[in-house]
């Protein structure tokens, strides 16, 4: 179950900030460990290249390249490019993401501008050049990673990075009703609070540097008791890629340890 042998699957943002396991690191991992030929990624050369030599050395397929996914005319290459190697694309995960602290009256119009477009623009961008090629093939699995931060409040001001991803979830279900005729998938997979590299960039933006005292926090607020990792959202992102999802369009899967549910 859950293979994807014969698929082509590209990963943005397959790259981790820092040492340890990002969403896009894992995630480019796994679909490689289950078959899939990975193209990779990454504003940062280094970071996606760390990614390319973890799964070489398993024995997996994968190329990295840079590619700044809110430019329109680098999507357009890199996907044009999938096209001209592979003959096609079977799985897109849209996985770059970040963080801004700021609420509407603090948070100046660039940053705004910045966050819009990284975490809202980016999956327009490459959903408009790989869904036309998905179509012509006879299907394909889009995978957009989201937040809870879309759903609720979760302790922080960072109403760029809310708004998007609440809007990208809504742009995913709106898009997979469009092309579920064509049998282009698209889902969300929307993580609480998780335990990655990116949580010390948290600390410096949002607690002063505390480190620990962020980590203690964010596991104190989950019902489980504790964050989850990059592994949990890499599985979900898994299962919706695969055949075994093949009736799954226009919907989320929460990741979040019952954050959600519970009115803490």
């Amino acid at each position: 179950m859950l293979r994807l042998d014969g698929k082509v699957a590209l990963v943005t943002g397959c790259g981790s900030f820092g040492p340890g396991w990002g969403n896009g690191k894992v995630t480019a991992t796994l679909l490689a460990r289950q078959g899939a030929t990975v193209i990779g990624v990454d504003v940062d050369p280094a970071a996606a290249e760390v990614t390319r030599s973890i799964v070489a050395a398993e024995g997996n397929r994968i190329s990295v390249s840079t590619c700044d996914v809110t430019d329109a005319a680098q999507v357009e290459a890199l996907i044009a490019g999938i096209h001209a190697e592979h003959g096609g694309l079977d799985v897109l995960v849209n996985n770059v993401g970040r963080s801004e602290p700021g609420n509407p009256v603090t948070m100046t119009e660039e940053v705004w501008d910045e966050q819009i477009d990284l975490n809202l623009k980016s999956v327009f961008l490459t959903c408009k050049h790989a869904i036309p090629l998905m179509a012509d093939q006879g299907g394909g699995s889009i995978v957009n990673i989201a937040s809870v931060a879309g759903l609720r409040f979760v302790g922080k001001d960072q109403v760029a990075y809310a708004a998007s991803k609440a809007a990208l979830m809504q742009f995913t279900k709106v898009t997979a009703v469009s092309f579920a005729p064509q049998k282009v998938r698209l889902n969300t997979v929307v993580p609480g609070l998780m335990d990655t590299p990116l949580v010390r960039r948290l600390a410096d933006r949002y607690a002063k540097g505390d480190y620990e005292g962020m980590v203690a926090k964010r596991h104190a607020q989950v019902p489980m008791g504790h964050m989850g990792s990059a592994w949990d959202t890499a599985y979900t992102a898994l299962f919706l890629a695969s055949d075994e999802a093949q009736y799954i369009t226009g919907t989320e899967i929460v990741v979040d340890g019952g954050l959600t549910a519970a009115t803490r």
